[in-house]
Parts: structure tokens; sequence; C-alpha cells
């Protein structure tokens, strides 16, 4: 399978890397050509538009910073949906509104073309190892189509369900992330005050109940002052504000959402939209005099555990695909 990826950022380069490693033939394309020329050195082809991509790849992943940049690339008049033809695929891997996905998925359809929302969650580190989830909502022939290409990007791959489940699921994770990097910026500032032991204190929380993925990353680079998750306060509030979308549109009456986004927009406002996301911690740090730092945490994170084959994993209480009866 020919396999095309436009969108060579922060984490649409690691994942491009993981497919290129794991011999697919890859071509490329991004806005700056300079970042996509290490992959071209590896081997990688060059696409002069996405449309010239569409013609030549099997399936065309995009990971682009938001939903406009995507409907951008896909709708120009050399963009991918005019290359598109019979059987081939697009696979959107970027964090978006779920409603945009499906209405762009409609003229995939209409070329004869497969649509998939297939967002990533895990951290630039784990996108560069290929042990990072990746969320995959599609019909299910497609999506096991696909799943060897899923399965060289990332380590557990989760069939969602039908198109536009998978981009759901990804705005919910990250507005719960979100939400725990907030009370984690007020613990350990409330543990400094207190007199803690910064050290101690990190350790405290890792080892019980008010454990979680995010205290075990981000939690350490705010510790150590870079902030440097590779992660920008103005994609946090888009992704919070797409998750208060989702519940606006189910009217659904929520208490915290609304405040963390007034947070992140405070903190925008203070710091700069491309400022890392941690550094939200500096408007406690302002408000209490106090630095929270300790020695010994790294300055960005990097993934130790070794790159593992992917794998197909199943909700709880989900009976696996291929031992399901057919009525």
């Amino acid at each position: 399978m020919k396999i095309g990826f436009i969108g060579l950022g922060n984490v649409g380069a690691k994942l491009a890397g993981s497919i290129l490693r794991n011999g697919y033939d890859l071509t490329v394309r991004d806005l700056d050509k300079t970042v996509a020329q290490p992959f071209i050195d590896q081997g990688a082809h060059w696409a002069d538009s996405p449309k010239e991509m569409a013609q030549a790849c099997d399936m065309i992943i995009t990971c682009l910073p938001s939903p406009n940049a995507c409907a951008a690339v896909m709708e120009e008049e050399n963009g991918i949906i005019a290359g598109l033809s019979e059987g081939k695929i697009w696979a959107e891997m970027s964090t978006t509104d779920e409603t945009e996905v499906r209405r762009i998925a409609e003229m995939v359809l209409a070329k004869g073309a497969h649509p998939i929302d297939c967002p990533v969650s895990g951290g630039c580190h784990r996108a560069a190892t290929g042990n990072i989830a990746i969320f995959v909502g599609c019909a299910r022939d497609t999506f096991e189509q696909t799943l060897p290409v899923f399965k060289a990007m990332g380590r557990r791959i989760l069939h969602t369900g039908e198109l536009g489940s998978a981009s759901i699921l990804k705005v919910v994770t990250n507005y719960l992330a979100t939400a725990n990097l907030v009370t984690l910026c007020e613990a350990l500032t409330t543990s400094k005050a207190a007199g803690m032991d910064m050290n101690t204190a990190f350790e405290a929380i890792r080892i019980s109940s008010g454990n979680s993925f995010v205290h075990e990353t981000e939690s350490q680079v705010i510790l150590n002052g870079s902030r440097d998750i590779n992660f920008t306060m103005d994609l946090v509030i888009k992704d919070i504000s797409l998750f208060q979308n989702i519940a606006d549109r189910a009217s659904v009456p929520l208490e915290v959402s609304p405040l963390l986004i007034d947070i992140f927009k405070d903190g925008e406002k203070r710091y700069g939209s491309r400022e890392f996301s941690p550094n939200i911690i500096r408007r406690l740090e302002e408000a209490t005099g106090l630095d929270i730092l300790a020695p010994g945490f790294p300055a960005e994170m990097t993934d130790d555990e070794p790159e593992e084959p992917g794998y197909e994993v199943f909700a709880t209480g989900q009976v696996p695909f291929q031992t399901q009866e057919v009525d």
C-alpha cells in the first residue's frame, strides 16, 4: 500500500517517521518543504500538491493543526478530493470537530473513496516510538483493511465505531487531560506553599490514587522548568472548546468545562497563544510568588519503552469481531 502524509508538525512528523521506518512506500507534503527533506533523504517521495498525492497513493493521511487547515487541503482546487478515486482512503489524524469530519467525508464518499477519522493520544514522545494509541472511526471493513498501517504507527488501536466517533472520544480525552493538568498545577503549588519537598510531593502523587498519565509526563517538565510538552495554549483552547461544543449540542449543562476555557484564555492572553500548555502554572506562581521547580526532572519527555508491534484493543464487555456470530 502506498501511503501519502500531509502535515509534518510535532506529531505528524513522528507518525510519518513510523510509517517510513516500517517499510511503507511513503509520499510526504507540508507547507514547509524543509521539514519534509529528512524524509525525502530516507527514501520518501515528495508531492507537489495534495491532488498529486491523492492520485499517486492508496491511503492519504492528513495531520493538521485545525479544521480550517484540513478543509483547505481537502477542498482547494488542487486538493485531496480532486485527486481521489474509487477505493482510495482518506484518514484524518488531526484532533478536529466530528461534524466537520463528517461534512468532508460526504465529498470523499462521493468520489468512491473511504473516509476515516483516526486521532492519536499519548503525547509526542510516544508518537516518536510508535507506542502511541490511535482511535479509529470508520466502517469495519475499512478498519480491517487499514489496520496494518495503524499498527505501524501506534501500539494500541481502538475501533471506536462509525466515522466521527474517534474525533468525539479524542476531544473527550483531551478535555480530561486538561482538567488533570489544571488540578495538578493547583496540587503542586499548594504542596510547595505548605512547605513540602517537591521531589517527595511528585513521588507521593505518583504512587497514590492521585496518579495519572498527565502527572507522569507534564508534572515532570513543570518541575524541570522547561514546561516543554510540545503542546501549546491555543491548541488546548481549540480542543476543550470542541468538547464544550459537543456538550452544547447534546444539551449537557457542564460546570468545569467553561472554567477551564476561561483559565486557558487568560493564560493565552498573559503568555501568548504559542506558550507551552504546562506553563498555565505560571498564573499560580505569579499569584503566590513561588517557583514550582525541583531538581532531577527532564526538560522534555522521551519514551523509554521499546517499540512494540501494534495491536487492536477491544472495549470492555465487547466480543472481538473475529469471534462474533453473524445472525
